[in-house]
């Protein structure tokens, strides 16, 4: 049943993690949910000040442990693995365990590979891909908080941001009810990412060891 679950959720892997690097750059209705936290006081000079710090990002790596709970099982999914970024529009995350899985986007190609299969993706040729695509590019230029593909809020306390990005999209709504980013104040990457889906499923990514513009060979992303 576990091996049929990744398998079926290839696709939803290789989404989220696009939505992952995003978020590494940088519904639930009541602020009252989020406990210690209060609601930002200048959305402007936070906006100016999240693209200067997105521009300044080169490359990224980062380990990372996923959580995945699912409604229709009792337990909980962990995974973990290794996150890889380079501008402009590389992308390699490599899950580790329990079961191995990679996925490599680099401009508009996309592979993706477990022990049993290797796929290739032309990402122009996908409107949800294309849609995801255009959500990078703003992450990466800094601009995703006035991107028309969300609605967001942005929450502070002493030591992070949270954003609580709620789609807007038909194509993004089918997939996520809301992603809610947790992003350090010292260097604005992001600390968790919670995927909330429709179906009442939830992905919570945690990430550890990051390094920022470090130097990441070409060959990291070759497909």
């Amino acid at each position: 049943m576990f091996r049929k679950f990744i398998h079926t959720k290839s696709i939803g892997v290789a989404k989220y993690t696009l939505l992952i690097m995003c978020s590494l750059m940088l519904t639930l209705q009541a602020s009252a949910q989020y406990a210690g936290y209060k609601s930002i006081t200048d959305l402007a000079a936070f906006k100016k000040q999240f693209a200067v710090e997105s521009a300044k990002v080169q490359s990224i790596t980062s380990d990372f442990v996923q959580q995945k709970e699912l409604l229709a099982l009792t337990e909980t999914i962990t995974s973990s693995g290794k996150f890889w970024f380079k501008r402009s529009n590389r992308v390699r995350i490599d899950y580790t365990k329990p079961f191995t899985y990679r996925m490599v986007m680099n401009g508009d190609k996309m592979m993706v590979k477990d022990d049993q299969k290797e796929s290739r993706i032309n990402v122009k040729s996908n409107k949800l891909f294309q849609q995801v695509n255009k959500i990078m590019i703003d992450c990466v230029q800094g601009t995703i908080l006035d991107s028309k593909d969300f609605t967001t809020r942005v929450f502070e306390n002493d030591k992070t941001y949270l954003l609580e990005m709620t789609p807007v999209s038909k194509t993004l709504k089918e997939f996520f009810q809301t992603i809610v980013l947790s992003v350090e104040k010292k260097d604005y990457s992001v600390k968790s990412i919670d995927m909330n889906e429709p179906s009442g499923d939830k992905t919570t990514i945690t990430f550890s060891n990051k390094v920022l513009n470090a130097q990441v060979a070409d060959e990291v992303f070759a497909l």
